[in-house]
């Protein structure tokens, strides 16, 4: 083939911006497990690169977006299970939801391509412009309204030990950032060879080389580091119920529903743990207002001479209403409940109704047992001479919430979930995979007990030792050692991710003014 063929074959492909974008979120979604292409990251964004190419402003958007859409519409199809399987909503309003939460993170990938194709008119290299807008526009994502910081690129490399160790620095954005950059030097190395007068992306090409090599020598460094630890082993027992969500509330299926984690905790404990966990919910009742069902799992715990960590719903008084708290207690090996954790960060539309007081029409999506009440404080739970801080299911996305657990003294984070609303979807695969940042930004184990999986032990490396199957009655015993906290990130929290929405603030300023100067 003639190279003159060969370039009129690639005009024409560069003339399809709409088919590149969505080329782009393809290959994303594609990244993310499962399947779990994780290299497939490092080169995703070269068609949405492409198609950038000359494009306006409104059109730079436009195809952020579209590749954003593809991308969480793959990623987020499992959305659909939670509604209409679980949440017992007709298909007719499960999609417009789906569409809407896939488009508000689309509104994000919009923005970092607008922002880096308005810098790139005013002057400013798409090698730090756009790295540094996506990085910010994750972040922006990860708090406004409740904060869905699900899916971000980094996510996608947590298998890739070395690599992910950046994180007690930079969290997962510093991943995020490598991958954007990467991208953009290799679609610069592309339009150069292709024989479009591009040239060589010298600079930024050394400096990707160099942040790789110091970030994986980092990585080498932090992880022999971690095998060396000399720590007091603390012997663990995951129990994974299964329990179908359709009667996981049934009072006829309570005994059933006890007997099972009854069976699978003596099974587990022929291997001595010093701490047994149940997942969220485990209880299908008040732990603290059903005695006679209760003493039987206090039994449990004083024949296994284990403490055991449960999840049940809790209520309490405050300002003279009761309140509902979805919880977990801790029971000692002398029977005794020692102390309660409950969940702070609440998932919208399942555990609460935003602004309901004004809205009082929006009903829940999901069935439970009423609208829940945050709890107050991240104080973590004494279990022997070990301080665990909980995460309860969704909690376990949002590292602010680790960082505030092991600051106050957790050496071990605990993670009680019920992904069965997921049904066998890729979604309990996406939630492992970001739980495991949070023991490597945190430098502290984190042990994870799921109704109907995945249930794992990751240490504070982000290696995952062990972990079960899903929908299998299961128990999976192992042993940590407490973490260190030995951890930057946990004392400057997300500094590094705000200074890009700085610079982001910099960057549109400057095209604004430059662009201002031209007359344009």
């Amino acid at each position: 083939m003639k190279l003159g063929s060969l370039r009129t074959d690639a005009a024409a492909i560069f003339d399809r911006p709409g088919l590149l974008a969505i080329s782009s979120g393809a290959l994303i979604a594609l990244s993310f497990p499962t399947p779990g292409f994780s290299l497939l990251a490092w080169f995703a964004l070269i068609p949405l690169l492409i198609a950038l190419e000359g494009a306006s402003h409104r059109t730079a958007f436009r195809i952020g977006f579209s590749c954003g859409f593809t991308a969480y519409g793959a990623i987020l199809y499992w959305i659909n299970i939670v509604i209409t399987r679980y949440g017992h909503l007709p298909w007719a309003i499960s999609v417009p939801l789906y569409i809407i939460l896939a488009a508000w993170l689309a509104l994000f990938y919009g923005i970092a391509t607008l922002v880096a194709r308005y810098g790139e008119g005013a002057g400013l290299k798409t090698a730090f412009t756009l790295p540094v807008a996506w990085v910010a526009c994750d972040l922006m994502r990860s708090f406004l309204l409740s904060g869905f910081p699900w899916a971000m690129l980094g996510h996608s490399q947590y298998r890739t030990l070395t690599l992910i160790q950046i994180a007690d620095i930079s969290g997962v954005y510093g991943i995020t950032l490598l991958i954007v950059l990467a991208n953009v030097v290799f679609y610069r190395l592309l339009r150069a060879n292709s024989g479009s007068g591009v040239p060589y992306p010298a600079k930024s090409a050394l400096v990707l080389f160099f942040a790789l090599i110091a970030t994986l020598f980092y990585g080498f460094n932090r992880l022999n580091e971690a095998e060396s630890l000399p720590s007091k082993r603390l012997k663990i027992a995951l129990i994974q119920g299964n329990i179908r969500q359709d009667v996981k509330w049934s009072p006829a299926f309570r005994d059933q529903t006890i007997a099972i984690y009854e069976r699978l905790t003596r099974e587990a404990g022929k291997e001595k743990p010093d701490l047994v966990i149940w997942p969220e919910s485990a209880v299908p009742f008040f732990f603290q207002d059903q005695p006679q069902d209760a003493e039987r799992i206090r039994e449990l715990a004083r024949e296994l001479h284990s403490h055991l960590l449960l999840g049940s719903p809790a209520h309490e008084l405050r300002d003279g209403a009761t309140v509902f708290l979805n919880s977990a207690f801790v029971i000692a090996p002398n029977g005794e409940t020692i102390s309660r954790g409950d969940k702070i960060h609440l998932v919208p539309f399942g555990e609460y109704v935003p602004l309901g007081r004004f809205f009082p029409f929006i009903s829940k999506l999901v069935v439970g047992i009423g609208d829940f009440s945050p709890g107050e404080h991240a104080t973590p739970l004494a279990i022997g001479q070990t301080q665990a801080g909980l995460l309860v299911c969704y909690e376990a996305i949002f590292p602010e919430l680790a960082r505030d657990y092991v600051r106050n003294g957790a050496r071990v984070l605990i993670n009680i979930t019920n992904d069965a609303w997921f049904g066998n979807s890729s979604a309990p695969h996406q939630h492992l995979s970001i739980a495991a940042f949070r023991a490597v930004e945190t430098r502290t184990p984190l042990i994870r007990a799921a109704n109907t999986g995945i249930s794992a032990i990751i240490d504070q490396n982000g290696h995952i030792r062990a972990m079960t199957p899903l929908f299998e009655e299961a128990f999976k015993t192992g042993e940590i050692s407490p973490g260190t906290a030995d951890s930057l990130y946990l004392r400057i929290g997300d500094t590094p991710a705000w200074l890009c929405v700085v610079l982001l603030a910099g960057i549109t300023l400057v095209s604004w003014k430059r662009s201002k100067q031209n007359g344009s």
